[in-house]
């Protein structure tokens, strides 16, 4: 797999690469190998002010467009990365470690879905007309102005997309932080949109670590945060952002439950789990990472998961037949082998899995556990890796009230063949983004975040278009004004 098309600097700025390289060195590892291929610089104050300046200009032009011309920018951008996927796949599975099958269909596709889907939504940005006897009030979508856009490593060019198509197509300007540990794939995503017509400085990619989102949340240039993540990063900035009275939308993780009732069918409900728990290697922050099985069907159930987990192909994630890759970096597989360490400490079972993989490169081998009950830590916590908890239930109201036992919301998911029962359980859990008979689909079309501690305000469908823009509403009177004196 070629590199070549890696960027070439380490920020982007006004519609060129900059390199300042007295920035902290910030070292490109391979998952697979554990190799460095790239450096970028951390964002000095300098060059994140020239970042945060570049949008504030920029987006004085940009919101002067009309919508429709503001779209055609992103759905040009869209078949760009179309044309390009095979390309950005490449570069995101050197970012992340992701199997290159994954990456072809489920990253720069998606990153096009919400160029085309804002793209398409941006000429229907209107208000409307509030008729009041001979008076009325007419409403008027404005942008926020600028936004600062802030990536988890999982998914850097899905979510450079999620955040910037809705931002650009309501007129704002973006600054984005990519991950530290996922730096590169964004930056892409800004030379194509200069390509497809964007004006310099509506987006702007600057790299950097936890002081350099600081600056960016706190400049008072800065009207609207949105940042996915994780919930001790997002309790930080929501709360420096609202010191300020800015606008946010945060995206933060779960510990989702995964219900399945004894009359699920099996095979369907055993691909939900393998896709709720092992693609990207667990990697995925609305995972159902808690599986709730009805006691009659348990065993049934795990014999066939840990058949369909013994043919996973776990390798280099370059090769088309590896369905399974590495941890993102050496320090999130450690948190993970911690956990493994905690599952077996407080008497979990272990069904398969449980262990690295002796190798090159940060690999964990599919994991299950078994017999796990609602106080052990890995049914607690996030891990954010390739770990299954699967849980015993018998009762329905029962297995509600445990799957809500959890300061998080972020999704649910319900396998029966009774879509009366379906609908009834999804109507009980509190979540936001929710499945049934199906795992982790996202298509741009649906909203998608969680309630609770997982997040506030929701990515993608026309919901986003509310968290990018504010309404003015303008009282306009026929007659004469009435007054007391």
């Amino acid at each position: 797999m070629s590199i070549d098309a890696q960027p070439t600097a380490s920020h982007f700025i006004n519609g060129q690469y900059v390199e300042d390289p007295s920035g902290a060195e910030i070292p490109v590892v391979f998952a697979a190998t554990g190799k460095r291929i790239a450096t970028v610089h951390a964002g000095t104050p300098d060059v994140v002010d020239q970042a945060l300046a570049a949008a504030k200009a920029a987006q004085a032009e940009w919101v002067a467009w009309s919508p429709r011309d503001r779209g055609r920018v992103l759905t040009r951008a869209a078949q760009i990365i179309r044309d390009r996927n095979e390309e950005l796949s490449q570069l995101e599975t050197l970012d992340t470690g992701k199997p290159i099958q994954e990456t072809r269909v489920a990253d720069a596709t998606s990153a096009a879905d919400a160029l085309e889907y804002f793209g398409g939504l941006a000429a229907g940005l209107t208000g409307e007309h509030i008729p009041l006897g001979e008076d009325w009030v007419y409403t008027v979508r404005e942008p926020l102005g600028v936004c600062v856009g802030i990536g988890a490593w999982n998914y850097p060019t899905q979510i450079a997309c999620w955040k910037a198509a809705p931002a650009l197509a309501c007129g704002n300007a973006m600054v984005f932080k990519p991950s530290e540990t996922t730096p590169l794939c964004a930056l892409k995503i800004a030379e194509i949109l200069i390509e497809a017509g964007l004006p310099k400085g509506v987006f702007n990619v600057v790299q950097g670590m936890g002081e350099t989102g600081a600056q960016l949340v706190t400049d008072p240039r800065v009207n609207k945060v949105s940042l996915t993540g994780s919930v001790p990063t997002g309790k930080k900035v929501y709360a420096a952002a609202a010191a300020e009275m800015k606008h946010v939308t945060m995206e933060l993780g779960g510990k989702s439950p995964m219900i399945v009732f004894e009359d699920a069918d099996i095979e369907n409900a055993v691909g939900g789990a393998i896709l709720g728990n092992f693609y990207s290697t667990g990697q995925i922050c609305s995972n159902g990472t808690r599986v709730f099985v009805h006691r009659a069907i348990k065993e049934k159930f795990l014999t066939r998961l840990a058949e369909r987990t013994a043919q996973a192909v776990i390798g280099d994630p370059r090769d088309d037949a590896t369905s399974i890759g590495p941890m993102v970096s050496e320090a999130q597989m450690n948190i993970v082998l911690g956990y493994l360490d905690k599952g077996r400490e407080d008497g979990a079972r272990l069904v398969c899995g449980g262990e690295r993989l002796d190798r090159d490169g940060f690999y964990i081998a599919p994991t299950v556990f078994a017999d796990v009950t609602d106080d052990m830590t890995i049914a607690q916590e996030e891990i954010f890796g390739p770990v299954m908890a699967v849980l015993d239930f018998d009762d329905e109201d029962d297995v509600i009230a445990r799957a809500n036992a959890t300061p998080y919301g972020l999704s649910a998911g319900v396998f029966t063949r009774d879509l009366s029962r379906a609908h009834r359980v999804i109507g009980r859990l509190q979540a936001g983004s929710c499945f049934i008979n199906s795992y982790n689909d996202a298509p741009v079309e649906a909203p998608f975040g969680g309630v609770k501690m997982s997040g506030v305000g929701r990515e993608n469908s026309k919901a986003a278009l509310d968290h990018y823009s504010q309404m003015k509403s303008v009282y306009v009177r026929m007659g004469d004004v009435e007054a007391p004196f």
